[in-house]
């Protein structure tokens, strides 16, 4: 198979639809899956790339590299790779479609997406990197192409082709990725660690703020000089109107030195994540970066990983309510069950005052726990202006298994801390009848 072959009607097992686009190297089809019947993308490899005599070694490792990762990681926002194959006839990987476009668009200074936005996207980023570092990965060629954008917000990291696997044995080519997003580390050819793709991070996040690069230069040699050498200027010189918080976190990742950057993913997700102010957020409604932020510090949720989170984030509705709301009333029937992230409930039963919830605290649990059409056996009512989080049990039931075996743990846990609080208070009771009739 060549590039005068087409087009084609299969790659394998897989339909074409269509070409999606065509590089230097390889092909992107959009294909259909019969045997899972989902829609896939296929990065097919033109054969004579492998085998050319000054680069084809070259190709190989990438293309060996980014198929090593074929069910490895699994992130909303890493594009998921299902399948590699490499024959004499083909060698390609088959990944998940994206329908959706790249950030390149969004680069030029006529098509800047709102701040908000962008902090967003950053945020996102930062947290499928994180993820990816955890499981030994560092991406190496961090850019605007390789970042997909569907729909409104929903952020796709793709083409691990450069990436450096940590745990992995083999020799890691050097050289690889865009020398305009290059950290000075990767430039010199130094040992790299995810603080590299930190400040790769930063110089996207800095081209999607002011619509220009932060290293500019005539040739490769002068942007690389650049990038060791100068400081970039301030964002807001460019683009006035960015917040002077958002301003600190892009020139804190493009810092030279590793000391000065960010030391952890999880302190630049949070610095973006409180970037926009907290009030100004919750009058306009929550970004999905500030709800992981707020899922993440609850106890219920210490034990999902970022990747069920997000899974949760997914299932979940958020709402507002005032004091004396009643959210469960004795007697009814209902499927849902809600997690409390801000202020406070109480639960009676009969009009007898049973506990009072805190922030963090979930109730309803046994809507999910219980038979279907579960009858309520108290009231819940709001005692001060709430935030909750509603999850229905027949929704939760089409999750992952992981997702769901972690709450059924937070709900195992839930139900120890209550039956010890009940054993303690019947203990304290007899203790005090005990006391009266002597």
């Amino acid at each position: 198979m060549n590039r005068t072959s087409l087009p084609m009607q299969k790659v394998g097992k897989y339909e074409i639809i269509r070409e999606i686009g065509k590089g230097a190297t390889s092909a992107v089809y959009q294909a259909l899956d019969p045997f899972q019947n989902r829609l896939v993308a296929i990065k097919l490899v033109f054969p004579e790339v492998l085998v050319d005599k000054d680069h084809g070694r070259r190709y190989r490792k990438l293309f060996v590299t980014e198929a090593s990762l074929a069910g490895k990681l699994s992130h909303p926002h890493i594009v998921a790779i299902y399948d590699a194959v490499a024959e004499d006839e083909a060698s390609y990987i088959v990944m998940e479609y994206v329908d959706g476009t790249t950030l390149e668009q969004y680069t030029r200074h006529d098509r800047l997406l709102p701040i908000p936005k962008i902090v967003e996207i950053i945020y996102k980023c930062a947290r499928a990197l994180d993820y990816a570092a955890r499981q030994g990965v560092i991406h190496r060629d961090i850019k605007p192409a390789n970042i997909l954008l569907a729909g409104d917000s929903d952020i796709k990291i793709s083409d691990f082709g450069a990436a450096l696997t940590l745990t992995s044995e083999t020799t890691q080519l050097t050289g690889v990725g865009s020398p305009a997003y290059m950290s000075p580390e990767q430039v010199k050819e130094q040992p790299l660690s995810h603080q590299s793709d930190m400040f790769s991070l930063g110089v996207v996040m800095y081209q999607l703020l002011t619509g220009r690069l932060p290293f500019q230069g005539a040739n490769n040699y002068t942007m690389i000089y650049q990038i060791i050498n100068v400081e970039p200027p301030l964002p807001t010189q460019v683009r006035p109107e960015i917040p002077l918080r958002v301003e600190a976190i892009v020139m804190r990742a493009l810092q030279k030195a590793t000391a000065d950057r960010y030391q952890l993913w999880e302190e630049f997700a949070h610095d973006l994540a409180t970037a926009l102010g907290t009030e100004e957020k919750l009058d306009k409604g929550f970004a999905e970066s500030e709800k992981f932020d707020i899922l993440r510090k609850l106890a219920f949720f210490r034990q999902f990983s970022d990747v069920e989170l997000w899974e949760v984030m997914r299932v979940a509705a958020w709402r507002r309510h005032p004091r004396d709301t009643t959210l469960i009333q004795e007697g009814d029937v209902g499927s849902s069950f809600f997690i409390l992230v801000s202020g406070e409930v109480q639960i009676t039963k009969q009009e007898r005052l049973l506990n009072v919830l805190k922030a963090g605290e979930c109730f309803g649990e046994m809507a999910y726990l219980g038979k279907q059409r579960f009858q309520r056996s108290a009231s819940v009512v709001s005692i001060s202006d709430i935030m909750v989080i509603e999850i229905r049990a027949e929704t939760l039931a089409k999750a992952s298994e992981m997702c769901r075996h972690h709450f059924h743990g937070a709900f195992l846990e839930l139900l120890v801390d209550r039956l010890t609080m009940a054993n303690t208070r019947m203990s304290q009771l007899l203790a005090d009848r005990n006391i009266s009739i002597f």
